[in-house]
């Protein structure tokens, strides 16, 4: 299938389940901790600037974000977890809504979690990586920040991160660089084959 990253819409900002989209197209929905460059991968992958809101503050997402791309399908920005400075009011908002999303086998056709190539992923990740694993679609892991690592430390670093989030050897692991594009091939690979399926 074609299709044209370039021609991306932003449609609406979910803020509760009674706003989530539920027409025919398939739902890419894309989660990350706050701080991990979720934005930049997205703009990146969608060869734009400011898609996606870029914040020097983490926590920029609150709502759930539908993008639609190029008619085909729906690239859904979820609001970030775990660092950012807001109330626990809001984060328990937040954390309701995606779990009505994720609750709603209707919704998604393909998950698309995005951690930190640096570090051991965190207990927030972990539980998203089940989120993911329990809502019954394919879902993938996207390094990011792989251009702050030595060569040596890659490899060592994905293990760590399949381990940590205990992903069998079906789940795909991109290695990925939203500051200089490396794995953006691969990435679009894994996101048109996987809405496809």
């Amino acid at each position: 299938m074609a299709v044209n990253l370039q021609n991306a819409e932003f449609i609406l900002s979910a803020a509760s389940p009674r706003d989530f989209l539920r027409d025919s197209l398939p739902q890419a929905a894309f989660s990350g901790r706050s701080n991990v460059g979720k934005s930049s991968v997205i703009n990146r992958l969608l060869g734009r600037k400011n898609l996606a809101r870029v914040g020097a503050a983490p926590g920029k997402t609150t709502h759930i974000n539908y993008f639609k791309i190029d008619g085909a399908f729906y690239l859904v920005d979820l609001p970030g977890y775990g660092y950012a400075k807001v109330s626990k009011a809001e984060r328990d908002r937040w954390s309701r809504l995606m779990e009505c999303y994720f609750a709603d086998r209707a919704l998604m056709t393909l998950g698309v979690m995005i951690v930190d190539a640096r570090h051991k992923p965190t207990a927030d990740d972990c539980t998203m990586a089940q989120w993911y694993q329990n809502a019954g679609c394919p879902f993938f892991v996207v390094a990011n920040k792989l251009d702050k690592l030595k060569k040596s430390e890659i490899q060592p670093n994905l293990q760590r991160i399949r381990d940590t989030l205990e992903l069998d050897e079906t789940v795909r692991l991109i290695p990925f660089s939203a500051e200089k594009g490396e794995g953006r091939a691969e990435l679009l690979q894994a996101l048109l084959s996987g809405i496809q399926e």
